[in-house]
C-alpha cells in the first residue's frame, strides 16, 4: 500500500505532467490555426489546375504526355507514405502507416512478394517504421514539417516522375492524411501517376486554337499539377497532425484531471487511516497508564 509520501510525489508528477500537456495542447491549436489556413487556401488552386488538365485532356490526344499515358501491367510500385516527424499525436501516425501497409500486402500483394514495392516516405515516424522492417526506400525525408517547404513537394514529386518516365515504377500511390475536422482526419491512399485527368461532364461547344501547341501546354501544366498535388497533400497532413495532437493534448489533460482527483481522495483517506492509528495507539496508552 502507497505511502502518504509516495502519494505525495504522484500528485506533484501529474501535476507537471497536466501542466505540460495543456501547454502543447495550446501550442497545437496556434499552429492548427496557421496550418488549416494554408491547407484551405492550397484547395482552390490545386483543384483549378485539375479541371484544367481535365479539360485539355479531353480534346488532345493523352499519350502526348507519358505521365497521362498508364502501363498495361503493373509490375512495380512507388508508394509516397505522409507522416509527422513527432509523436504526442494520438493515433495520427499508426493509422496513415496501417493503411500504407495494408496497401502494399493487400493490393499489391503479389508485386510486394517479388520486391517490386519501392518507397519515398516524408516524416520521420514513417520512414524510421518501415526502415527497420527492412522496407525497399528510395528516399526519406526528416524533419520536413519542422519548416514546411514547398521545395521539397518539388523534389518528392521529381523523383516519383523521373522513376516513372525512366521505367523503374508503374504506378505512384500516396497514402496521407486529409484534413477534414478536428474529430475526423479523412485517411487516403491516391493514384498519383498515371495521371488520370478528370472531365466535368460539361462539354463545350467551339473549337480551340492551342498556342504554342497542346503538346507544349500538357508539359508545362503536368509538372505543376504534380507539384501542387504533393505540396496539397503536405499541407492536408501538416493540419490533420496538429489537429491530432490538439485532441491527445487536450484528452491527456483530462485524463491527468480524473486522476489527479482519484489520487486526492486515496491521499485522504491514507490521511485519515494514518489519523485513526495515532489515535488508536494514543487511547490505547492512555488506558494502559491508568490501568
Amino acid at each position: 500500500m502507497p505511502t502518504l509520501k509516495d502519494i505525495r510525489v504522484r500528485i506533484k508528477g501529474v501535476k507537471s505532467t497536466q501542466q505540460v500537456t495543456k501547454a502543447m495542447k495550446m501550442v497545437a491549436a496556434a499552429k492548427l490555426r496557421r496550418a488549416q489556413e494554408r491547407a484551405v487556401m492550397a484547395r482552390p488552386y490545386a483543384a483549378k489546375l485539375k479541371d484544367m488538365l481535365g479539360s485539355l485532356s479531353a480534346k488532345v490526344d493523352t499519350s502526348l504526355n507519358p505521365l497521362l499515358s498508364g502501363r498495361s501491367e503493373v509490375n512495380k510500385v512507388l508508394v509516397i507514405l505522409i507522416t509527422s516527424d513527432r509523436g504526442l499525436c494520438g493515433a495520427f501516425n499508426t493509422n496513415i502507416i496501417k493503411l500504407a501497409y495494408k496497401t502494399i500486402h493487400e493490393d499489391f500483394a503479389d508485386i510486394h512478394s517479388k520486391g517490386g514495392v519501392t518507397m519515398i516516405c516524408a516524416g520521420s515516424r514513417g520512414f524510421d517504421f518501415f526502415r527497420k522492417r527492412d522496407y525497399k526506400i528510395t528516399k526519406g525525408y526528416s524533419a520536413v514539417f519542422q519548416n514546411l517547404d514547398f521545395s521539397t513537394a518539388k523534389e518528392i514529386a521529381d523523383t516519383a516522375s523521373g522513376m516513372y518516365l525512366r521505367g523503374e515504377v508503374d504506378r505512384v500511390i500516396v497514402a496521407y492524411n486529409e484534413f477534414k475536422s478536428v474529430l475526423a482526419p479523412n485517411l487516403k491512399a491516391e493514384v498519383l501517376l498515371p495521371i488520370k485527368p478528370e472531365t466535368s461532364g460539361k462539354e463545350s461547344s467551339g473549337d480551340y486554337i492551342y498556342e504554342p501547341s497542346p503538346s507544349a501546354i500538357i508539359d508545362v501544366l503536368v509538372p505543376k499539377h504534380l507539384n501542387t498535388q504533393i505540396w496539397r497533400m503536405m499541407l492536408e497532413s501538416n493540419a490533420a497532425e496538429q489537429a491530432a495532437r490538439m485532441a491527445a493534448m487536450d484528452s491527456a489533460t483530462e485524463n491527468a484531471k480524473e486522476l489527479l482527483r482519484t489520487l486526492n481522495i486515496s491521499y485522504n483517506r491514507a490521511r485519515q487511516a494514518a489519523i485513526t492509528t495515532e489515535l488508536s495507539e494514543i487511547v490505547a496508552g492512555a488506558d494502559a497508564l491508568s490501568s
